[in-house]
């Protein structure tokens, strides 16, 4: 058996990668990402995996979600902020609600690339090269916007490396208070139009934090009140850059992908003998796949022993991405394949791409019910298989855009334009995400009691 390296993808087939004119420069940009400092550590990211690990057994719940493609132009401390703290927000739902460890992966600090399903786009007859996201090019249309340029690869870790500063002083410096969160989710359900659906939990919730402080603990006697874990992700499409910031972990020799603490595969480019396939078998961070309507079981199996040959609980988890009207009839398949061949994953859905749709005003959007509806099958498929549903995954934002639309404020196809900000996918907002949060608390709880 060959040796694995952080380089041997290149010897591979690879999709979805841009067409960089000047090699001599980008070879420059990659000699000098490996130059810098790792943006996470080997040890954060066992943690990550000992948690995942605690999911794939049934012992925990993942809360996954952030930006579809991050942008260098929205990169402030408030978008950073408004996101870690519609993050919290749910997990605090989550974890009250559903008794369960909640596990926090955001979408951030790297997230700035998207697969594209074609390598062009035409509008008025004239064609240019796709947006790939602003670690590859710009969304203006224009020709130079349009250039792949290597040195985007340098401002997107240092804009990854300042989000990741920003982050690990939220979760520890206060912002993480049980005590605030709470505070936040409860003006939440005060102003929600469908409040009394939801007041009952929060008023729980800080009856429970009552309590605590009156029996003494309180942030000042316990500090796991008012601090958290954040872990961060993105897809690994460009594996130049994800090679360049691979590094060998001292302490036990094994390789790891030091851009975020976990990694996923697009469905786009999981193909078994291509390079990010390659790549992901050597990397020892815990690693997700996207798993499409599309997929066959044994193909499933064959993929789940590429990445996962040892079988560690925790490794891989599975992100089902199928919408709500396929999800039902293509899912009981494929978890009763892995459940019979003994297969130790997490089981996660995005409720997101599957549901995607054409407005009539021309946006692309998504619709909440559907959202929801793919959720609830999710669970119920595996509540029927007697598997565990572990976790959710969420193209969302703390920002009140509106380009989903449902939910509590009944935002329709004509309020799309109000603020309509996404450069790729529409995102949930912070109330749609809350509201998410509160409707699956009960599904969550009741998957406990397999």
């Amino acid at each position: 058996m060959s040796i694995w390296t952080p380089d041997g993808w290149r010897n591979f087939p690879i999709q979805q990668q841009p067409t960089y004119k000047d090699q001599a420069s980008l070879l420059n940009v990659e000699q000098q990402l490996q130059s810098f400092p790792p943006l996470v550590f080997a040890e954060e990211t066992r943690e990550l995996h000992r948690q995942l690990g605690e999911v794939a057994e049934g012992r925990g719940f993942v809360l996954q979600g952030g930006d579809c493609a991050e942008s260098f132009a929205d990169f402030n401390a408030a978008n950073i902020r408004d996101t870690f703290k519609v993050m919290l927000q749910m997990a605090v739902v989550l974890t009250f609600g559903g008794k369960v460890p909640v596990t926090k992966i955001a979408r951030v600090a790297g997230q700035y690339a998207k697969p594209r399903s074609s390598d062009l786009e035409t509008i008025d007859g004239v064609s240019l090269p796709s947006y790939r996201g602003d670690n590859v090019n710009s969304f203006e249309f224009t020709p130079e916007a349009r250039e792949p340029d290597p040195s985007r690869l340098i401002t997107a870790y240092h804009h990854s490396a300042s989000t990741l500063n920003l982050l690990r002083a939220f979760a520890q410096g206060g912002l993480a208070d049980l005590h605030q969160v709470n505070r936040w989710n409860m003006s939440f359900v005060e102003s929600n139009p469908n409040r009394e659906r939801y007041q009952n939990l929060a008023d729980r919730i800080e009856e429970t934090l009552a309590f605590m402080e009156v029996i003494g603990l309180t942030s000042e006697t316990t500090p796991r009140i008012k601090e958290t874990q954040l872990f961060t992700s993105h897809e690994a499409l460009l594996l130049n850059y994800e090679q360049a910031l691979t590094r060998r972990d001292h302490l036990s020799g094994n390789w790891y992908d030091c851009s975020a603490h976990m990694l996923w595969i697009g469905e786009r480019t999981r193909q078994l003998d291509h390079a990010h396939m390659e790549f992901f078998k050597g990397i020892h961070n815990p690693v997700g796949v996207k798993v499409g309507p599309g997929m066959d079981p044994d193909d499933l199996i064959r993929m789940i022993d590429a990445i996962n040959p040892n079988n560690e609980a925790g490794r891989l988890t599975l992100i089902t991405r199928m919408g709500a009207d396929v999800l039902g009839d293509k899912l009981p398949a494929l978890v009763r394949k892995v459940e019979s061949e003994g297969r130790k994953v997490v089981w996660s859905s995005d409720p997101m791409h599957g549901n995607t749709i054409k407005a009539s005003n021309g946006y692309k959007t998504r619709n909440f019910d559907s959202v929801l509806r793919e959720i609830q099958q999710f669970f119920a498929v595996h509540k029927a298989e007697g598997s565990w549903a572990g976790g959710v995954h969420f193209e969302m934002t703390g920002q009140n855009v509106t380009e989903c639309t449902g939910g509590a404020y009944g935002l329709s196809e004509a309020d799309l334009s109000q603020r309509y900000k996404t450069q790729c996918d529409p995102r949930l907002n912070a109330d749609q995400v809350q509201e998410l949060a509160f409707l699956i608390t009960d599904a969550l709880k009741d998957a406990k009691k397999l």
